[in-house]
């Protein structure tokens, strides 16, 4: 017998029980004594039986794979984040259908094609989703989890960094360093995190005694790295102290600034967000908010299999705590 002939009937013929019985089996899932479930088990393989998740997922309306949606793969933060969310998507027994989106348009038709699989659940770590296709996930029972995405649709849970929080941090170390002039570092088509960022930072500013005319946007149309690196030729009155929307943006205004012949500390102190691999490096030795990946991931999954059960209760946000890690671009006040 082929392995690709095999059915749940097979099983069940050949190991003498019902195919409700190797169904539950298979599933590890109802009433069925150890040694039925062995026997079962043991047939399985000798056959070469392999289960079809996604045709489970059809006959019982919810397959075991979780959507994950994301953008510009190849950003350190969103690679790490990305990894966090596999392992555990993984460990709570489902596997991950992942798409990298490029627009709102390719956003909406993965959001459709999920629906069409009939996934368990599905997570936007990039992009808004358009609300009547996320109402459609919600009719249909379907959790959506939005990660760093601003809070506005009904139905939908949130997990989010304390970007607010995040902000506070980098002005007081900024002020407390000794800084009186300071710049805000982010792209022209930023995302709500980032702009949530900024505005924190110049709130907080602002509460320390600080006078608009002393902080500077340095906005620049390319994102990441690139973007950084133009920002740093651009910019005429080099702020002292500059708080980037995210680590790519951090990286490349330093060595942008370098082949200006600025350096950080002495020059100038600037403080990052993200924490990746690459911030730590020696060449980049960067200050930086930390965000908690495995926390997030930990959350978002929770979040999904709450709403799972419970399709009604009301939308929440949870918020994850962040921290400053001090490295080489900023000055340490112990």
């Amino acid at each position: 017998m082929h392995k690709q002939s095999v059915t749940a009937e097979d099983v069940a013929r050949r190991a003498g029980v019902s195919r409700a019985v190797v169904s539950r089996a298979l599933s590890n899932n109802g009433s069925i004594s150890p040694a039925t479930r062995e026997r079962v088990l043991q047939v399985a393989e000798e056959l070469g039986y392999q289960v079809n998740f996604l045709a489970q997922g059809l006959n019982r309306r919810r397959s075991h794979l979780i959507g994950v949606i994301v953008s510009r793969i190849n950003d350190p933060f969103r690679s790490s984040l990305l990894d966090g969310l596999l392992g555990e998507i993984q460990r709570n027994g489902f596997q991950a259908l992942v798409t990298e989106i490029r627009s709102e348009q390719e956003l909406a038709e993965t959001l459709r094609h999920f629906t069409q699989f009939r996934v368990s659940g599905v997570i936007v770590t990039s992009g808004k989703p358009p609300e009547a296709l996320v109402n459609e996930c919600v009719q249909q029972h379907i959790p959506v989890v939005g990660i760093n995405r601003q809070p506005d649709i009904p139905g939908v849970d949130y997990v989010c960094s304390d970007n607010a929080a995040g902000a506070v941090l980098a002005a007081e170390q900024l002020v407390n360093s000794g800084c009186k002039h300071f710049g805000w570092l982010n792209n022209h088509s930023s995302t709500w995190a980032g702009r949530m960022r900024g505005e924190a930072f110049r709130q907080a500013l602002i509460e320390r005694g600080v006078v608009e005319q002393n902080l500077a946007s340095l906005l620049c149309e390319e994102e990441g790295y690139e973007g950084g690196w133009q920002a740093a030729a651009a910019v005429t009155q080099i702020p002292d102290g500059i708080f980037c929307a995210n680590a790519q943006l951090a990286c490349g205004f330093l060595d942008g600034m370098r082949q200006r012949g600025k350096y950080a500390p002495q020059d100038f102190q600037l403080i990052g967000f993200d924490n990746t691999p690459q911030t730590a490096q020696y060449s980049y030795r960067l200050t930086t908010l930390n965000q908690d990946v495995a926390e997030i991931s930990r959350l978002a999954l929770a979040h999904l299999l709450e709403r799972a059960r419970t399709p009604a209760q009301p939308s929440r946000t949870s918020w994850v705590k962040v921290n400053l890690i001090h490295r080489h671009t900023s000055i340490s006040l112990t």
